[in-house]
C-alpha cells in the first residue's frame, strides 16, 4: 500500500518515519526549494511525547536538553511565582532545537527504503495516482485551498521574537521561566548550561525594533548573566482550527490542522498525539487485513477533531486570562491562582493536560 505526504517539515518526516515501520510505502513530495528552520527556534516537547518518538522515531536523547521545572511568574504580581511546575527527580518536558531534530530525521529518512522524496508536481496528476491516502502537511498548496480552507481563525495581533542567549554557565540550567508581561508572555527556555532560547510574543500592530526587544528581555530577565543576544527572528501569532478534517482520501494534517498560540509549547505536541491516533487507527485495518481508504480520515477525524478544538480554546483561554489582568493592571488573578497552584491535585491534573493533552 501506497500512502503520499505533502510537504517535507517536521511533523511530516516524523510521520513518514512512523508509516515506513509498518512496512507502508510514503513517498514525501516537498519543495524545490530546501526546507530551512531557523536557528533561533526551539520546541518544548512533553516526557509522553519524547519516549514516543524514541520508541517509535528514532531515538532523540542526545539532543534533547532536559527541563524538570516550570516557574511561571506575572508582571503585576510581586510576590513571587503563581504557578510551579516541578518534577525534581525526572524530566518534566525537553527543550531541543527545531533545525537539530529536522536535520538528524531527514538524515535518518534517506536511508530508509520505505520512504522516497519527490519534488512537487501537479496536484492533479498526484491525486489521480494510486495512493491508498494523501496526508497534506502543507499550508500554502493547491489542495489546501481548494479542500481546507474553512478555519476558525484569531489574529492576535502580536509578534513572536525568538532569539538564543549565551549567559554564564550554570551549574544546572534545567528551569523554564515563562513570565506574563503586560505587553506579552516571554518564556526563557533552557537548552544547556551556557544557552537558553527566548520566545517573547509582544501585543503590538507593528514590528518592534530589534533594540527595543533586546532592552524588554534585559527588564524581564530572571537571574542569566547575559554575554550575548543572539540572531532575533520574528513571526506573526495567530491560531486556526479546520472545520473538516478530510476531503475523500485526501487527510489534512499538522498545522493545517490546528495553529495555537506558542504560550504553553503546545502545538507541535498536539501533531504528535495526531500522529499516535492515526497510527493506532492505521493499525487496527492493517491487523485486520483491510486496505487503507478514506475511512481513515473519517475515523481520525472522529477522533480527534473536537479534543483538538476544545485543547486549541483552552490555550487561548489562557492568554486571555493574563491578558485581562493586564488591562485591568492588577494582580487579583495572579493572586487567585497563586492559591490554587498550590493545590496537588490542580497542579497534577494539569501537568497531566500538558503531557498527554486531553487523552488521558
Amino acid at each position: 500500500m501506497k500512502v503520499c505526504i505533502i510537504g517535507d517539515g517536521l511533523v511530516s518526516l516524523i510521520l513518514a518515519k512512523v508509516l515506513a515501520r509498518k512496512a507502508l510505502s510514503v513517498d514525501i513530495y516537498f519543495n524545490v526549494k530546501p526546507k530551512k528552520y531557523s536557528q533561533t527556534r526551539t520546541i518544548g516537547i512533553s516526557k509522553s511525547n519524547i519516549n514516543y518518538l524514541n520508541k517509535n522515531v528514532i531515538n532523540i536523547e542526545k539532543i534533547l536538553w532536559e527541563i524538570n521545572q516550570i516557574k511561571i511568574y506575572t508582571e503585576n504580581f510581586k510576590n513571587g511565582e503563581i504557578l510551579n511546575f516541578s518534577n525534581l527527580n525526572n524530566q518534566t518536558f525537553s527543550i531541543v532545537k527545531n533545525d537539530e531534530l529536522y536535520s538528524i530525521l531527514k538524515k535518518n529518512l534517506i536511508y530508509d527504503k520505505f520512504i522516497k522524496f519527490k519534488k512537487n508536481k501537479d496536484y492533479k496528476k498526484m491525486i489521480k495516482e494510486k495512493y491508498n491516502l494523501i496526508i497534506n502537511c502543507d499550508l500554502n498548496n493547491e489542495i489546501s485551498k481548494k479542500f481546507f480552507s474553512k478555519t476558525i481563525k484569531k489574529n492576535y495581533y502580536s509578534f513572536a521574537y525568538t532569539t538564543i542567549i549565551n549567559h554564564k554557565k550554570l551549574f544546572k540550567n534545567n528551569i523554564a521561566t515563562q513570565i506574563f508581561t503586560n505587553k506579552g508572555p516571554i518564556a526563557f527556555l533552557p537548552i544547556s548550561k551556557t544557552q537558553t532560547s527566548i520566545v517573547y510574543s509582544l501585543k503590538t500592530k507593528q514590528d518592534k525594533n530589534i533594540n527595543d526587544i533586546k532592552k524588554l528581555i534585559y527588564k524581564f530577565n530572571p537571574y542569566y548573566d547575559i554575554k550575548k543576544i543572539g540572531t532575533i527572528s520574528k513571526f506573526e501569532l495567530n491560531s486556526s482550527n479546520l472545520r473538516n478534517y478530510y476531503k475523500d482520501n485526501i487527510l489534512a494534517f499538522g498545522d493545517l490542522l490546528h495553529k495555537v498560540h506558542p504560550l504553553a509549547g503546545q502545538g507541535f505536541n498536539m501533531s504528535l498525539r495526531d500522529i499516535c491516533c492515526l497510527s493506532k487507527l492505521i493499525d487496527e485495518k492493517l491487523d485486520l487485513g483491510l486496505d487503507l481508504d478514506l475511512t481513515i480520515c473519517h475515523d481520525f477525524e472522529k477522533e480527534t477533531r473536537d479534543k483538538n478544538l476544545i485543547f486549541s480554546l483552552g490555550i487561548d483561554w489562557i492568554y486571555e486570562f493574563f491578558y485581562l489582568e493586564s488591562k485591568t493592571n492588577n494582580d487579583l488573578i495572579s493572586k487567585s491562582l497563586s492559591i490554587l497552584g498550590k493545590n496537588k491535585f490542580f497542579n497534577s491534573f494539569f501537568k497531566k493536560i500538558a503531557d498527554s493533552g486531553l487523552r488521558v
